[in-house]
């Protein structure tokens, strides 16, 4: 507002765009009163307004993103205006890389990047390759035998076992398994916690309690000179770290390795369960992938990897990508005031009719196709986009793609029931249970 001498106090940033399209607070009030999903709620303001508008949960108003151009705009060419205040699972990995902020988290990006490169990510082949044969194992003895399995406890405990010996080294034994079930108990918790940190860290202290034991004791045994069968891993670069420099203290050093610990399996789990769900409903997918070339080829690898994207598009690691607007700007000719609540949403723009044709189908062909998707980097980002983009992408996709090449051939999960719908927390993941036998 203009005062009474006529002078706008604004940056001409915030003077120049038109205000952001918002939605009609009974559209609101009726998806409130529906009890639905917030993911409803911003279907149906971006399906009414565009890519760009808001909505209001309370007294100011939430900006939604899901325009290409405008995500670009939030995450790669603005992250200093569109900043990240907190993360959803600060209980968990505490002052971890995802959750830090400003130079701290500069500087713990900065140590970890250099081991998720293509040269860094050599010194994780022969771990990746013995978690999916301890599973590919597994898989055969349960075809052997007509045992009944989860397939998303399997991806949970392949991923699991994949990121362990990344950490520590070592593989997973059956006793740090059980106790790191916990992650999966306070993830999916979630959601539902009390909204006082307090009363949230005491609803799921027990399990908070196992986690901190077991990251206590990886530790304390890599500080021993426990290296593991595989040599080092990335536990001994961050105790290095704590040696060298004081802003690595042992609580640091903890929250680090369970947010790595989360990050590195929570999500792959989850995209390896959708994938064998939908492949369940389309297997002429699966057929494309096996003949696309031999095993171990270039061809096989670019077949499976579309598969992996695709259901990637379909369920996004991070599905909903929160920012807060620290300074007024002008986001695709809207003006956005300081203090704005912004939410990027990858998945309705990986659902997005404009940008993907037949959005709801699950087509890997997409991915291998040349002009089959969409090349703006705004429009397909399962992992984010700019230097608050997801470190473990190359992680991911090498450890879901080898785990594939051992199974996919062999098997075939038959479901005796699958989950009805999705559960939309930290990740969208199914909501229910996966059981399933081989044939």
């Amino acid at each position: 507002m203009a005062t009474e001498a006529g002078f706008d106090p604004r940056p001409p940033a915030a003077r120049t765009g038109r205000p952001v399209p918002e939605a009609d607070p009974a559209l609101v009030e009726r998806w409130r009163s529906g009890g639905g999903e917030l993911v409803d709620l911003l279907a149906l303001v971006r399906e009414r307004l565009g890519g760009v508008a808001a909505f209001r949960l309370g007294p100011a108003p939430t900006v939604l993103v899901t325009d290409p151009r405008a995500v670009q705009h939030v995450l790669a060419l603005h992250p200093d205006r569109y900043v990240k205040r907190s993360h959803r699972a600060r209980l968990l990995i505490g002052d971890g890389v995802l959750a830090a902020t400003g130079d701290a988290w500069k500087s713990q990006r900065r140590l970890l990047q250099s081991q998720f490169t293509g040269t860094g990510m050599r010194r994780y082949e022969r771990r990746i390759a013995a978690a999916a044969r301890v599973t590919a194992e597994r898989w055969a003895a349960y075809a052997r035998s007509g045992q009944r399995f989860d397939v998303g406890l399997e991806m949970r405990r392949f991923a699991l076992d994949t990121i362990w010996r990344s950490l520590t080294g070592h593989p997973l034994d059956d006793g740090t398994e059980d106790e790191l079930n916990a992650v999966a108990s306070v993830v999916a918790a979630m959601p539902t916690l009390p909204a006082d940190p307090a009363d949230a860290r005491e609803a799921v202290a027990a399990d908070l309690a196992r986690i901190d034991a077991v990251a206590h004791r990886a530790i304390e045994a890599a500080r021993g000179g426990a290296a593991g069968p595989d040599g080092p891993g990335l536990l001994h670069l961050l105790l290095g770290a704590g040696a060298e420099s004081p802003q690595y203290p042992d609580r640091l050093i903890r929250d680090e390795l369970i947010t790595l610990l989360v990050a590195g399996h929570e999500t792959t789990a989850t995209t390896l369960t959708w994938l064998y769900l939908l492949l369940d409903r389309h297997p002429e997918a699966r057929e494309e992938a096996l003949v696309a070339g031999a095993p171990g080829s270039a061809e096989r690898g670019r077949a499976l990897q579309a598969l992996v994207h695709e259901t990637l598009r379909l369920y996004p690691s991070a599905w909903i990508l929160p920012r807060y607007a620290a300074e007024a700007g002008v986001l695709a000719g809207h003006a956005v005031e300081a203090g704005s609540d912004v939410v990027v949403c990858p998945y309705l723009t990986h659902r997005d009719p404009g940008l993907w044709p037949h959005p709801e189908r699950f087509d890997p062909r997409r991915f291998t196709t040349p002009g089959g998707r969409p090349t703006h980097p705004g429009a397909y980002l399962p992992f984010g986009i700019g230097p608050r983009a997801c470190l473990g992408l190359r992680f991911a996709l090498r450890e879901s793609t080898v785990l594939l090449e051992h199974l996919l051939p062999a098997h075939v999960p038959a479901f005796h029931s699958v989950p009805a719908k999705a559960a939309y927390g930290i990740t969208v993941r199914p909501d229910g249970p996966t059981p399933a036998s081989l044939r």
